[in-house]
């Protein structure tokens, strides 16, 4: 979408009106109506198809924004097909029912929740994909949560929390990786700068976890689970090979769609040489998830998910959510917000909460975390250099502001994958997402103090 700038630019009142209005819209049907948002996204499709033709825009000009937009996700289209598989995958050779298993066995003590977001997060920095980790060990702590009868919204808030901790400090990390690209710093020293907000956030949201974790033991209600998954014959030695291949790949740096794809076929082949079903039966799996009766209906419902079948809702609000980005950007809207943002910003102070919100306001409007980054990036690079702010100030809020906030919002690319593979929704788990709403409110308050922030004389001298 990056190419995508309109020869003339709407002005910046009537920019920031549209966007209000278009926002306002989806989230009045989403929040108001309790509406599925597929219908509120098209909506504003439609909305924006009508500003721009009354702005001379011809429907080709504009289709053909619609058609960049949705092609910029196809990546993750194609990734959440595989993960789909992966789910599905992994419940027949029985890694996930293994990593279930193991995760029963951690609940007696009185910290659930915050025990919940630390193995998320060693587990998200390990992988360094917060989809990776909520689609493997997230979806076994979901299953904890329903077997205990916990609140299911405070589980998924642990799990996207640790998740998105992983996603932001893990060298293995997309979004890390591309932010300290984006503004041209050493990817380690992003990191290490990144600690003077995330280590706060850490604590503050494990402390957090921590009190809204149940008190008493409760072993005893989780003995029957757990003796029905030991029932279905799932779990086996074999059950751990597929997340070895997983980490194996992940540390020698494969491509996302390789590992999980060599990790699924892995697992496949794991499931039917035990027999735990037919050959058919699995490859079938692969579309329509897995399935499997046992005498514990609670077990069955916990294991009996996943397949490509199950990610259409999520890939079809994406494309949805990106066709609306396309559109944001041809009519010249978000153009020129970002535009008119540049302008007059004087101090560091102003440099700072003007990324921030910037960042923000991109994975609100258009769902795309990615795009938040290297936007906001592209935008800002010159501002802090003419405020004396080192680069790696920029690349932290980029962070800060970008990677943890899309899966708060119900359109966006993450928040529509995690509220599906979850089975909670994302108006439901944000309020318990306490690392994602702390790394914005912490990177907002040093801009305004000041603190923290690194001037780039003081750069040059760590250098020399």
């Amino acid at each position: 979408m990056l190419h995508l700038q309109p020869k003339k630019l709407p002005g910046l009142a009537e920019s920031v009106t549209m966007l209000l209005f278009v926002i306002a819209v989806i989230s009045f049907f989403i929040i108001g109506l309790q509406s599925s948002p597929h219908t509120p996204i098209l909506i504003g499709i439609l909305i924006l198809i009508a500003y721009g033709l009354t702005k001379k825009f011809t429907f080709d000009q504009l289709q053909h924004g619609m058609i960049q937009g949705a092609q910029s996700g196809m990546a993750a289209v194609l990734l959440f097909f595989i993960i789909g598989i992966l789910i599905a995958s992994w419940m027949a050779s029985g890694t996930i029912p293994a990593l279930m298993d193991i995760a029963f066995s951690l609940t007696g003590g009185p910290w659930l929740f915050a025990l919940v977001f630390a193995i998320t997060s060693i587990t998200g920095v390990a992988l360094g994909s917060s989809f990776t980790t909520a689609a493997t060990v997230g979806v076994a702590f979901i299953g904890v949560a329903q077997s205990m009868d916990l609140s299911m919204a405070i589980m998924a808030g642990a799990i996207v929390s640790g998740a998105f901790f992983g996603d932001k400090m893990s060298p293995l990390s997309d979004t890390t990786n591309l932010a300290s690209t984006v503004v041209k710093v050493d990817l380690f020293e992003h990191i290490k700068n990144m600690m003077w907000t995330t280590i706060p956030a850490f604590l503050l949201t494990f402390v957090l976890f921590a009190l809204l974790s149940p008190g008493a033991n409760q072993e005893a209600a989780l003995s029957s689970f757990e003796e029905g998954l030991i029932e279905t014959g799932l779990i086996h030695w074999s059950s751990w090979i597929p997340l070895i291949v997983l980490v194996f790949f992940t540390v020698t740096k494969r491509p996302a769609f390789i590992s999980l794809s060599v990790t699924s076929i892995t697992a496949t082949i794991i499931a039917g040489l035990r027999g735990t079903m037919g050959w058919g039966a699995l490859f079938g799996s692969w579309f329509n998830g897995f399935q499997i009766e046992s005498q514990n209906e609670a077990v069955t419902e916990m294991l009996s998910r996943g397949g490509m079948n199950g990610m259409f809702f999520t890939i079809s609000i994406v494309i949805l959510a990106l066709t609306l980005g396309g559109l944001l950007f041809i009519t010249g809207i978000i153009p020129s917000i970002l535009q008119n943002l540049q302008k007059g910003l004087q101090t560091a102070r102003s440099a700072t909460l003007a990324t921030a919100f910037t960042a923000i306001g991109i994975n609100i409007s258009v769902g795309e975390q990615y795009l938040s980054i290297l936007l906001t990036g592209e935008a800002f690079q010159d501002v802090y250099d003419k405020v004396g702010l080192a680069k790696k100030n920029l690349s932290r809020t980029l962070e800060d502001a970008g990677t943890v906030i899309n899966p708060l919002v119900p359109w966006s690319v993450c928040g529509v994958f995690l509220s599906g593979v979850l089975g909670v929704p994302v108006l439901e788990y944000l309020p318990f997402a306490f690392f994602c709403l702390l790394s914005p409110l912490l990177t907002i308050f040093y801009g305004f103090t000041g603190k923290t922030l690194t001037k780039k004389s003081e750069t040059k001298a760590e250098a020399s």
